[in-house]
């Protein structure tokens, strides 16, 4: 057998070791298993259970076979971190930001954030499931959007972009969309 199917087996095992009883862990960790031999291999590793003291080294002997070499690693585990999504206050700066760029003032802003906030509440993944509107300025059809960048499904600063642009191009300002939207519901 050579050295990787030893190494292999030994990768099995110890995953068998680490979820069997505690019995076993702790006779080798007090040493009263037999000493290695020319079959035994010996495994050392970080182990980060609940049980265990953080960074304590457990050691398990195994019988994998002959091994050619005696391998030791160091693991840290951590959990993983979640997935920030972008929340409403998190895309008003990015409109915010946005408007500043325009040389809009904080007054447009405050239409564009009563606009947006009856059509989405800033929910960049908000659809309109009787129309098919999405986004945070509830494009219809939704597609439009993908003239501002390929990513306008998740992507609040693409549909934020795509929604000003629009904004401009037909009430001049957020506050005449606002004033619009006010009178017939829609803008």
């Amino acid at each position: 057998m050579n050295s990787k199917s030893a190494l292999c087996g030994t990768f099995a095992v110890v995953a068998f070791t680490c979820a069997s009883t505690a019995t076993a862990a702790a006779d080798t960790e007090t040493g009263t298993a037999a000493d290695s031999g020319p079959g035994t291999v010996i495994v050392r590793a970080t182990a980060e259970a609940a049980h265990d003291k953080p960074g304590a080294t457990r050691t398990w002997r195994t019988d994998a076979g002959p091994a050619e070499h005696v391998g030791s690693w160091r693991t840290s585990v951590r959990p993983k971190t979640p997935v920030r999504r972008p929340g409403k206050d998190t895309n008003k700066r990015i409109a915010r930001d946005m408007l500043q760029q325009r040389a809009w003032s904080f007054q447009e802003f405050r239409c564009l954030d009563s606009l947006w906030t009856r059509e989405s509440n800033w929910n960049h993944r908000a659809q309109n499931p009787s129309s098919g509107a999405y986004g945070i300025p509830q494009a219809l059809p939704a597609g439009k959007m993908s003239g501002a960048g390929r990513d306008w499904r998740h992507n609040p600063a693409t549909q934020i972009r795509w929604g000003l642009r629009y904004i401009k191009d037909r009430y001049g300002r957020p506050c005449g969309a606002w004033g619009h939207f006010r009178s017939h519901n829609w803008y």
